[in-house]
């Protein structure tokens, strides 16, 4: 892809972040699924850092090697004519010039976004906020180094694992707080995974200086909701993976049992 055509999908997906209006992505793991969900309309591609990691045998936690990941992203650009983010979960490094190798990698093959985490990669906790702002800002001098205006979806975990009902004040003003640090670090947008109670939705968006990212799900309200309380982008994460790898299990199982082949 030229340098001039990746600037232009980045600047129109950054775009494509607006309240009241939010980008839907329907969250892919390889060539094949990307083309499918391009020609189903999507204004965008995302892959999910689960489903990728599924889709070569592994587990999710960086435990797909980083060499693996570039290559999936760099077998997606080409068939895509759309914009393509990447998740690239913390950065596979602890170090901001880590981080900042790792990026440069997945620019070069074609990425025009990431997701970038400060849950810790195998122990409970987060990043702390200095050293997570410093490793976004890694990543945004290694985009302008190479001369894309990454779009850097900054994921903040502070809800993880909190039941609907404990989600709370307090873990608001967390967020807030690293949403406004992350901003002034370089982050384009605000991801804010397991966040479902809507009142602490519409504070969020309303309170953070980030265009808002929320996961869906059984508990997440709706899209149409979402809109509504000032969501600017909906991504489904692993969910599209898990939903065909069940399909196919079925379509499998029907096949042993019956052996008569399906319509298609």
């Amino acid at each position: 892809m030229d340098k001039e055509t990746q600037k232009s999908r980045a600047r129109a997906f950054a775009a494509l972040h607006r309240k009241g209006d939010p980008l839907k992505l329907f969250n892919v793991w390889d060539a094949a699924s990307a083309g499918a969900v391009a020609r189903a309309g999507a204004a965008a591609i995302a892959t999910s850092s689960f489903a990728v990691a599924l889709a070569h045998g592994t587990g999710d936690g960086e435990n797909l090697a980083l060499d693996k990941l570039v290559a999936a992203v760099a077998e997606i650009a080409p068939v895509v004519d759309l914009p393509l983010t990447a998740d690239i979960e913390t950065g596979y490094g602890r170090t901001p010039q880590e981080v900042a190798a790792s990026v440069a990698r997945i620019v070069e093959a074609g990425a025009i976004g990431i997701n970038l985490e400060d849950g810790l990669i195998g122990a409970r906790g987060l990043v702390p906020v200095e050293e997570q702002s410093a490793r976004i800002a890694a990543a945004r001098a290694a985009a302008d180094k190479a001369g894309i205006p990454l779009f850097i979806n900054a994921r903040c975990d502070v809800f993880k694992g909190v039941p609907e009902a404990e989600q709370s004040d307090e873990h608001l003003a967390a967020t807030l707080e690293r949403a406004g640090a992350y901003a002034k670090a370089g982050a384009s947008g605000l991801f804010a995974p397991w966040l479902v109670a809507p009142a602490l939705i519409e504070r969020l968006c309303s309170e953070t200086p980030l265009p808002v990212n929320i996961l869906a799900g059984p508990k997440t309200p709706a899209v149409g909701e979402l809109a509504a309380l000032g969501v600017s982008r909906v991504s489904l994460g692993a969910w599209p993976a898990f939903d065909m790898l069940a399909r196919l299990e079925a379509a499998a199982k029907d096949w042993f049992a019956t052996g008569v082949a399906g319509a298609g």
